[in-house]
């Protein structure tokens, strides 16, 4: 009996009967409808939201790569305007120089010319007072020349004497102050 009742326990298992079929059926359908179901409200939205995310992610790699692009060129055309800032500073520098260069043989130039100036300045006071000093020898020679005049009158000597005389007079002032 045991048996039997296993046996009809197990054929009853795999015994296919008309409402597990309608189950099944019902089940694959309902299945079927939960999955459209799940599709359309879950799996299409979340796809939807992926496909979003993907195009916002491509479209900021590509405005970085962009980004990089515009950076690269600014930096390769602040580079070019530093070099040529370095150019025209270095420009500069070279006519500042050229122009100190000027400046200083002008300077030179008009202190050369200034101490040429002081030079004969010097020259023609000098002469002046070499002509002063003549002049004065002149005058004291007069003097001595009066004095002797007046020592000759008073001793009334003779022109032999007073030939001596001029000759000491003239040894003692020089020739050379006389003459010039």
């Amino acid at each position: 009996m045991i048996l039997a009742t296993e046996a009809e326990g197990l054929s009853r298992l795999f015994d296919l009967d008309f409402q597990l079929l309608a189950d099944t059926v019902l089940m694959i359908i309902a299945m079927f409808f939960l999955f459209m179901f799940a599709s359309h409200f879950l799996f299409n939205p979340v796809r939807k939201m992926l496909n979003d995310r993907q195009a916002k992610i491509k479209g900021e790699l590509d405005q970085a790569a962009l980004d990089q692009k515009s950076a690269a060129e600014t930096r390769a055309l602040y580079e070019q305007k530093l070099n040529q800032a370095g150019k025209e500073a270095e420009a500069i520098l070279a006519d500042a120089r050229r122009r100190g260069m000027e400046n200083e043989a002008k300077i030179v130039a008009g202190a050369k010319e200034e101490a040429a100036r002081i030079v004969e300045r010097a020259r023609t006071e000098a002469e002046l007072e070499k002509q002063k000093m003549a002049d004065e020898v002149k005058r004291e020679m007069i003097a001595v020349a009066s004095v002797m005049a007046a020592k000759i009158v008073q001793a009334n000597i003779d022109t032999n004497a007073q030939h001596e005389l001029i000759e000491e007079t003239l040894k003692e002032i020089g020739d050379s102050t006389w003459l010039s």
